[in-house]
């Protein structure tokens, strides 16, 4: 009977082979161009998009100007999956980020499910953030004078729902200036769009062509992509510090009272929207094959990107809600508008257009990022040996390169995904879960072989006793909850409150399964840090992520498990019998056999 062996792991030792492997075929290999200030850069421009130019606005209305402690307290859980991050990447420089350092504390299948997450994660926020990105151009350029027609900047699928719905308001008797204008626009460009052979041609064609020069920047160079990115962050940052210092000046005492009008749990409510302002430093990880040195690199790369945003994202929080009363805030681009409010129209368009700038450089290093997590994939065998493949010249993984920007391109055809932006919150709050609690099982591993050099990072999150500290955490947050958002605790235990009138039983259950997960983890934690006395700090940044998981509703967890599901059937089908480790071959001597040079000595 065959054995199946689906938790096999890849060595710390094995995995730097394969890197110094690929570093000695020369021409292969990817091009090593980047610094610490390079990467803090592509950290800044990953953080730094549209979440804090448009999310921090409903976040500020729900919270009041108490949401300044809302980016301090998404700034510290996302410090402590920033610090496993960076203790990862120094351990293990190799672009895999989430995947490679989940296959060797894991273990293969768990390896596969993060890296099908990832590429879920990339895929749906390139999507969402080409789609964003021509909001955002479309109403600078019409700001400019620039009036681009509806039917070219919407998917056809929009625009034909969208008109059929105009069409059944009109026959119930609604007059067209009664309809809300996202549904004129689209009835418009149903209207007003030329026919091709038959079909009326409406795309959004400004997402299409910034997916499309974006990829092409991609393709052609890590150092070209370095090259823009640098000069976008830096013009970003430019434009948000002169927003700073001159909203400073406009800032009304009064408009700080009260502070927190709805209490904890109006802060809380914006948590989702605020953790969206802060993701991407852990694409960082992906360029690790492209940094001159990563091991010492990597680590700052992340960590001061994360500081310098929560310093930025603090202070125009409370620009923000001086500026105007909270009241006012609950706007798509609340950055502008508090702007316009107070007569300065002209920085109104400065902003539009920084907004622009912010999201095309996020869009650079997710678009960056996805096909060298591919590209890694293929390498142990789990993806085609195509996607692993370099370009001679350019020195990319090309042909991942033009598979994952196709992904994009082709939704955004016929797709408007705002209905499944969430999916990228929960897949990236997965990983930091994975990361985590990966530094956990080698902190394990590092008590039981202290000889062993590998399991010894540059870097390395520094140990505090969680044994009596968590405990008194989790008490606390306990008592807090009931002061201060206590019908939460009565909703959590009861099934027949009046709101669940009507819906049936099984669906209230279901709505509450990710807070019971969320409990039972807490329980299995508490007690494992009580007998093992596991560090402080991951095991939070692991409780912390999975806590914004359940945040984000069940619907989201049922598309989330059924992609999963998804990917599981493929790694069974073709992932397992395909993996080197199956095939007891070594990555390193399957790429020198690839190129047809001499065969590596497996260790």
């Amino acid at each position: 009977m065959m054995k199946y062996n689906f938790f096999r792991k890849k060595t710390i030792h094995n995995i730097l082979l394969e890197a110094d492997a690929i570093e000695k075929r020369g021409t292969s290999n990817l091009r090593k161009t980047l610094t610490v200030k390079d990467l803090t850069a592509f950290g800044l421009a990953g953080i730094i998009g549209a979440g804090i130019f448009a999310t921090i606005g409903n976040a500020a209305y729900n919270g009041g100007p108490a949401v300044v402690f809302l980016f301090l307290f998404t700034s510290i859980v996302c410090s402590f999956a920033a610090l496993c991050y960076a203790e990862f990447a120094s351990l293990v420089p190799i672009a895999g980020s989430t995947y490679t350092y989940t296959y060797i504390a894991f273990g293969e299948i768990l390896a596969w499910i993060a890296g099908w997450v990832l590429l879920l994660e990339y895929t749906v926020g390139n999507i969402a953030v080409s789609i964003s990105w021509s909001d955002y151009f479309t109403s600078f350029m019409e700001g400019m004078g620039v009036k681009i027609p509806d039917y070219l900047s919407m998917d056809i699928l929009t625009a034909l729902r969208g008109h059929k719905e105009v069409l059944a308001l009109l026959q119930n008797g609604k007059t067209f200036e009664n309809i809300p204008t996202h549904l004129t626009n689209a009835y418009n460009a149903w209207e007003t769009a030329p026919h091709i052979f038959g079909f009326h041609f409406v795309a959004d064609i400004p997402a299409l062509a910034v997916i499309l020069i974006i990829g092409y920047l991609v393709y052609i160079g890590i150092k070209e992509t370095r090259n823009v990115s640098n000069f976008m962050v830096a013009l970003k940052i430019f434009i948000i510090l002169m927003i700073i210092v001159i909203g400073f000046f406009y800032i009304n005492p009064a408009n700080f009272n009260p502070f927190a009008p709805n209490g904890v749990g109006g802060v809380l409510k914006g948590v989702s929207a605020v953790f969206f302002a802060y993701i991407g430093f852990d694409a960082i990880s992906t360029t690790a094959e492209e940094c001159k040195r990563p091991q010492r690199d990597l680590p700052l790369g992340i960590i001061y990107s994360l500081i310098i945003c929560t310093i930025l994202y603090v202070l125009i929080s409370i620009v923000l809600t001086g500026m105007v009363s909270y009241t006012e805030l609950a706007v798509g681009d609340p950055l502008a508008f508090v702007f316009k409010k107070v007569g300065l129209h002209w920085l109104s368009g400065v902003i539009a257009f920084s907004a622009v700038i912010a999201m095309t450089s996020a869009l650079l290093v997710f678009v960056n990022g996805q096909p060298r997590i591919w590209m890694t994939m293929s390498r142990d065998g789990l993806l085609p040996k195509i996607f692993s493949k370099i370009h001679p010249k350019h020195r990319t993984p090309h042909i991942a390169t033009i598979v994952a920007v196709s992904m994009v391109f082709l939704p955004i055809l016929f797709m408007n995904l705002s209905e499944v932006t969430d999916l990228t919150s929960i897949g990236t709050l997965f990983a930091f879960v994975l990361v985590c609690g990966g530094v956990l099982v080698l902190q394990e591993r590092r008590k039981k072989n202290n000889t062993d050099s590998e399991l010894k990072p540059g870097f390395q999150v520094f140990y505090i006793n969680g044994k009596f500290i968590l405990p008194v955490i989790l008490i606390g947050g306990v008592i807090l909850m009931f002061i201060y958002n206590h019908n939460f605790i009565s909703e959590f235990f009861s099934i027949c409150d009046p709101k669940y009138a009507g819906i049936p039983l099984w669906k209230v259950i279901a709505h509450k399964i990710p807070i019971m997960l969320f409990v039972a983890l807490s329980i299995v934690m508490l007690v494992l840090t009580y007998i093992r006395n596991l560090s402080l700090i991951p095991v939070l940044g692991l409780l912390c992520c999975s806590y914004l998981m359940t945040e984000l509703g069940i619907g989201n967890w049922v598309r989330f498990i059924g992609w999963m599901l998804i990917g599981l059937v493929i790694y069974f089908v073709y992932g397992y019998k395909s993996s080197l480790l199956n095939k007891h071959k070594s990555p390193v001597i399957e790429f020198v056999d690839n190129d047809n040079h001499t065969t590596a000595t497996e260790s």
